[in-house]
C-alpha cells in the first residue's frame, strides 16, 4: 500500500535524481478536454526544496502543459524505477511557467543547464507526495539520451526555433492559449 505525505524527503530526492525519465500530467478544466501525459528526460528535472520542483522544458511538437497550467495550475509528476528496488513516486501540486523575460528566470534557471532549445521552465509547488510499490513495472536498461533533439534544434537555429514555437506551441490541442500564444497576441 502506498503512502501520502506533504513534502519531498531526502530519500525521494535521491530516487528522483537517479531516474533518467519522468512523466508530467496536466488536464484542462473542461472534462471533455484532452488529458496530457508527457514523458521527459535530458536530465531536466530538479528538486528545488522539499515542496518545490521544476523542469527545463525544451521546444517540442506541442505545449499542452503550458496551456493547462495557465488555465488551472494543476500538475502531477510521476517517476518509476525500472531497475533494482521497485517504486513509483508521484508529486502533486500547482505549477507555473517561467519564460526567459520573467523577473524570476535567473533565480530558477540557476538550477538547470539551459540549452539553446529551452522553451520555458515549469516550476511546481508540491503539496502531496505519494509512493507505491511499482511491482508491476518491468525492468529496463538505460542506454543514454537520444541525440535527435539536439541535432534538430541546432539545425533550426535560434530564429528557426522561435518560428517553430510561433507555429506549433501557441495553442493546445483543444484550442487553449499557451504562454507563448498569449505573448504573440500581446496579452
Amino acid at each position: 500500500m502506498g503512502k501520502l505525505v506533504g513534502e519531498i524527503t531526502e530519500a525521494d530526492t535521491t530516487f528522483i535524481l537517479a531516474q533518467h525519465m519522468f512523466f508530467v500530467g496536466t488536464a484542462p478544466k473542461d472534462i471533455s478536454g484532452r488529458l496530457n501525459l508527457s514523458p521527459k528526460g535530458l536530465d531536466s528535472f530538479k528538486v528545488i526544496n522539499k515542496n518545490q520542483v521544476g523542469y527545463m522544458d525544451v521546444v517540442g511538437s506541442g505545449n499542452e502543459t503550458s496551456a493547462h497550467l495557465l488555465e488551472n495550475g494543476r500538475i502531477t509528476f510521476m517517476f518509476c524505477s525500472y531497475d533494482k528496488v521497485p517504486l513509483i513516486l508521484r508529486l502533486y501540486g500547482s505549477g507555473k511557467i517561467i519564460l526567459k523575460d520573467n523577473p524570476k528566470w535567473d533565480e530558477y534557471a540557476s538550477h538547470f543547464t539551459i540549452l539553446p532549445s529551452t522553451r520555458q521552465l515549469i516550476i511546481a509547488d508540491i503539496d502531496t507526495v505519494q509512493n507505491s510499490c511499482g511491482y508491476g513495472i518491468p525492468f529496463y536498461e538505460y542506454k543514454g539520451d537520444r541525440p535527435t533533439h539536439f541535432k534538430w534544434a541546432e539545425k533550426k537555429g535560434v530564429e528557426g526555433l522561435k518560428e517553430y514555437i510561433k507555429q506549433k506551441n501557441t495553442k493546445s490541442i483543444d484550442g487553449l492559449n499557451t504562454n507563448h500564444g498569449l505573448r504573440i497576441k500581446g496579452e
